[in-house]
């Protein structure tokens, strides 16, 4: 089945980005509004500042051509599924896939933007670990299903331990975890962040990461993914068209068709 699901976020007027970028230069086109440009006849959906759509639309692209890397380091064995690499860590685990990618993404624009009370998370149990808990040093005891908290670390709000946090969440989350967090999207018109999700094992989500629109309210979006095994997050190819790109039209009588997976619209 499908759900598009939506990832609401109140504007701010500072955006940054909390890990240190590749070097610019003025003629470089490394951020992702720069990188694609829309489709004939489109112009992209307003976005307020400091939102996240806003943050998803400026977030940093590794340099044209930079193949997908798996976290330990080889090339993914399909290199023809990525139109571009997302500038952000993916860690030496397998934890960081596609449900992962997704929080991962979520967990630093909250972060960079202040809002650190708003990055919580709910593991496959339904047990929730909020950042705020374990950045004030509680950590989380497993025990088979059964999870409780203790305090054990000292307080530390640094974004190394936010990548931490969200290598424990990784652990034990997953797209179930996830689809069941998320709220649907209803009849809401499709934006950025938004994200399409099939909640189990195997299961896949990927995330809008900009929308464009014409003149007579037909929109097409970019999309995102984390895979398995854990890997560069990345901007997906359209394997359905040649004319927009990396494009994907909103069709809601057909499947949406990725390169390595397909959601029924139903």
């Amino acid at each position: 089945m499908r759900l598009l699901l939506l990832l609401c976020a109140a504007p701010t007027s500072v955006v940054l980005f909390a890990q240190p970028l590749v070097t610019r230069t003025a003629t470089a086109r490394h951020e992702l509004h720069e990188r694609f440009a829309v489709p004939a006849g489109t112009t992209r959906s307003f976005v307020d500042p400091g939102s996240f759509a806003h943050y998803l639309r400026h977030l940093p692209l590794k340099p044209a051509g930079t193949p997908v890397l798996l976290h330990n380091g080889r090339p993914k064995s399909r290199q023809d599924v990525h139109a571009a690499v997302v500038d952000i860590s993916t860690g030496s685990k397998d934890l960081q896939q596609c449900a992962d990618a997704i929080m991962r993404l979520r967990a630093e624009y909250l972060f960079t933007k202040g809002c650190e009370e708003e990055i919580t998370f709910s593991l496959t149990n339904g047990f929730c670990v909020p950042w705020t808990r374990w950045r004030d040093g509680e950590r989380v005891r497993v025990s088979g299903n059964t999870c409780s908290w203790y305090g054990s670390a000292a307080m530390d709000g640094s974004h190394a331990q936010l990548l931490r946090y969200l290598e424990f969440v990784s652990t034990y989350a997953g797209t179930l975890s996830l689809s069941k967090e998320l709220e649907d999207a209803g009849t809401h018109a499709i934006q950025a962040g938004d994200v399409f999700i099939r909640g189990g094992s195997p299961g896949h989500a990927v995330i809008v990461l900009d929308v464009a629109e014409d003149t007579n309210g037909n929109r097409w979006f970019l999309l995102g993914q984390g895979y398995m095994p854990a890997q560069d997050i990345h901007v997906l190819t359209n394997p359905e068209s040649s004319d927009t790109g990396a494009w994907y039209p909103f069709a809601a009588d057909a499947k949406l068709e990725t390169p390595e997976w397909t959601f029924a619209w139903s």
